[in-house]
């Protein structure tokens, strides 16, 4: 094993060079709120590592290649190039407007990408990872053509669901290879294909178990992206066809002194190798002195990939076991966001119910605050709802209750009773409280957590305001003018102390605040010690930073999102509304006997969840070998559970519903990736499940071993 692969891991700010990247956007259609918080959230986490000190380059592009791009293109009767051009120009001209500030924006079908992807293919050529080898491949006869990817569909051979192409997106999610969809239609013509054989290139990624195995276990980031992929591995990984029969993508390189195939590279291919290829672009136009991507990626360079969770495997699987393969750093952490949705739904362009990005900026909203919301709202794995209602909320009471209601008070009172910092030092109750504010930051950055590096300025914010209210400076102003000056000089370090840790999340907000303090130069350029930093004597009157959202505004907003939904939703076909929802004598058809024995239950609940999010919970079959009653509590009993790896303490309210002392040798199931938790003084490491008030313990009907996990 390299010993790229296992240099150790020192806490950022690193002195090795960092690489940020964000999961490439298709080219393939416009932009929407939900698609911006893995974007929003990886400029987060790049200006955050940088105000720690860290050399970083934050890149990305777009993703050019692939079927749905040739379909979408042939359906607009223009060229894949033309067609994913068009989508590329778009998103450079709209990340900027949100600040999404990327070193570089690239795209997969630039000559560096082209030209560095061959030479990752013929390395692992060299290296004797790739093979030949004849496959059952899609073909649609009344076409006259093969069938790669999305010009596919049919059933899931996993779990039963519609999968296009390459991927069940419908089910399972899982990955899929040419020649697996069962029932398999062309896209093309709506008629059943036939599979015929026809030679590929397969990529040996089953010859990377054990190193992967070694991979996750080193892996940093978000608990989805480093416990999913265990699954995978534990079902055994099965070799990877990297070609399809298809015009547009990059050419299989010229291996031997063999000219180039007639096949393209799979996009999943070239996609992954954009990273480099932007980092690459970066260094040369900035000068190797100034950022060295060789080093970055070839020697022991800190890779944090920050991703939608529906490609942790590319990720986490395909990709890493690529970087091994030739040689390459391997990523230090995957950052796997949750999805999205809109006022409890899914987004859906087809029916327009979607926030667009443009939209959002046409509608006269800054960009910090919809930095703020995705930032902030939830763990960056957690799925997160947004509405118009809740983001009018947290601006309210946040951005503009806390953090604007601090600076413009503080700054203003400073301003009219001092003429800026009043002549005092900070006592040392502030100084305690900014230096817990920049330790609170730096453990986001390396917890990988934006709502953490978000968090730690508006609770230092909501400190400020405690604060001015405790001292009252306006009862001290001529009363006791030291005094005064003392808190006021407090103060205003609090506010600097907030343009600085706050510019990851509000880089514009946090700017103009820089300005207001008289501050040279530029927050973007400031580093967290500068947060302690004395402020400048004099300053002007400052200008409140943050607008609140009036109700009417809402509603116009939800007026209008409301109508065009209704307005999608009249031009659809009859019959996928029909499939959609059930009628009036469906539902009056329920056995009447089966709803009266369920009228007392709870509903089951509208919203769903992915398979996938399914899958991060690590369910396990365990046994209760010990139990004691928790003194002073009602009904917490402390269990010892054997799950066969090791023995856990868990507290469960059994007491009232269980005879304690017959509770050791009971079979139970118990979630096992629970965070820990304490309750009266006892830490519980899982969760005992268990069914209704009777907490009714969930078991197994055979005996399988401790420790087993349940699917």
């Amino acid at each position: 094993m390299s010993n790229k692969d296992t240099h150790a891991r020192e806490a950022f700010p690193a002195d090795a060079p960092a690489v940020v990247t964000c999961g490439l956007p298709y080219a393939n259609g416009d932009l929407h709120i939900g698609h911006l918080r893995t974007y929003v959230g990886g400029d987060v986490y790049a200006r955050a590592l940088e105000s720690l000190g860290q050399e970083t380059a934050f890149v990305c592009g777009s993703d050019m290649h692939g079927t749905p791009v040739a379909v979408n293109a042939e359906k607009e009767d223009t060229s894949p190039e033309e067609f994913a051009l068009a989508w590329h120009e778009q998103y450079e001209e709209t990340f900027p407007r949100f600040d999404v500030d990327f070193d570089n924006y690239g795209h997969t079908h630039d000559a560096t990408n082209t030209e560095l992807t061959q030479e990752f293919v013929r390395t692992l050529e060299e290296n004797g990872h790739v093979y030949e080898k004849e496959i059952k491949v899609a073909y649609d006869p009344e076409a006259e053509q093969s069938l790669p990817d999305r010009y596919v569909e049919g059933t899931c051979p996993y779990c039963g669901e519609l999968a296009r192409g390459d991927e069940c997106d419908e089910g399972c999610g899982r990955h899929l290879e040419p020649g697996e969809i069962e029932e398999p239609r062309s896209t093309v013509t709506g008629n059943p294909a036939e599979y015929r054989d026809q030679m590929h290139k397969f990529f040996r990624v089953s010859e990377f178990e054990e190193y992967l195995s070694g991979f996750l276990d080193r892996l940093e980031g978000t608990a989805n992206a480093r416990n999913q992929p265990r699954g995978w591995l534990e079902d055994g990984l099965r070799d990877w066809c990297i070609t399809r029969d298809m015009d547009w993508g990059i050419n299989y390189p010229e291996i031997d002194g063999e000219g180039e195939s007639d096949l393209v590279l799979y996009v999943w291919v070239d996609a992954p190798i954009e990273y480099v290829s932007s980092t690459k672009q970066y260094s040369e136009r900035v000068g190797s002195d100034e950022y060295d991507w060789e080093r970055a990626w070839r020697e022991d360079g800190e890779v944090v990939h920050v991703i939608g969770r529906d490609i942790i495997q590319h990720h986490t699987v395909f990709w890493p076991a690529m970087l091994h393969g030739v040689d390459y750093v391997e990523p230090r952490a995957v950052m796997a966001s949750g999805f999205m949705t809109l006022d409890g739904d899914g987004f859906s362009t087809s029916r327009n119910r979607a926030v667009w990005a443009r939209e959002y900026l046409d509608e006269g909203f800054h960009p910090d605050l919809l930095r703020y919301y995705l930032a902030t709202n939830g763990g960056f794995q957690q799925d997160v709802d947004f509405s118009w209602e809740k983001f009018r909320d947290r601006v309210n009471n946040e951005l503009v209750g806390t953090v604007g209601n601090f600076l413009y008070r503080s700054l203003l009172f400073a301003h009219r009773n001092f003429e800026g910092t009043p002549e005092a030092e900070v006592s040392d109750e502030v100084e305690a409280r900014i230096e817990e504010a920049i330790d609170d930051f730096a453990a986001g950055v390396n917890g990988y957590s934006v709502r953490a590096v978000g968090n730690a300025t508006v609770e230092l914010a909501r400190f400020g305001n405690e604060y001015i209210q405790r001292e009252e400076p306006w009862n001290l102003v001529g009363e006791d003018d030291e005094a005064a000056a003392q808190v006021i000089r407090d103060c205003v370090q609090i506010a600097k102390a907030i343009a600085v840790l706050f510019e990851p999340v509000a880089p514009d907000t946090s700017e103009r605040l820089w300005t207001q303090l008289g501050e040279d130069g530029s927050v973007h350029d400031a580093t967290t010690d500068a947060a302690l930093e004395a402020p400048p004597r004099d300053f002007g009157a400052p200008e409140e930073l943050y607008e609140k959202i009036e109700d009417e505004r809402v509603e116009e907003l939800n007026e209008k999102l409301e109508s065009r939904v209704a307005e999608a939703a009249a031009d659809d076909d009859a019959a996928e509304e029909a499939q959609d929802d059930r009628t009036e004598t469906e539902t009056d058809e329920v056995d009447a006997d089966a709803q009266s024995a369920v009228s007392d239950l709870p509903p089951v609940a509208d919203e769903r969840i992915g398979f996938e999010e399914f899958q991060e919970l690590d369910l396990r079959v365990g046994e209760i070998v010990d139990a004691e009653g928790i003194e002073g509590a009602d009904e917490l009993v402390r269990l010892t559970v054997d799950i066969g790896v090791e023995e856990r303490q868990i507290v469960a309210g059994l007491k009232q519903l269980h005879d304690v002392d017959s509770l050791p040798g009971t079979r139970v199931v118990i979630v096992a990736n629970l965070e820990k938790a304490e309750l009266f003084g006892v830490e519980s490491n899982g969760m005992v499940l268990a069914a209704g008030e009777d907490a009714d313990l969930l078991t197994t009907h055979g005996d399988a071993p401790l420790g087993t996990k349940i699917r």
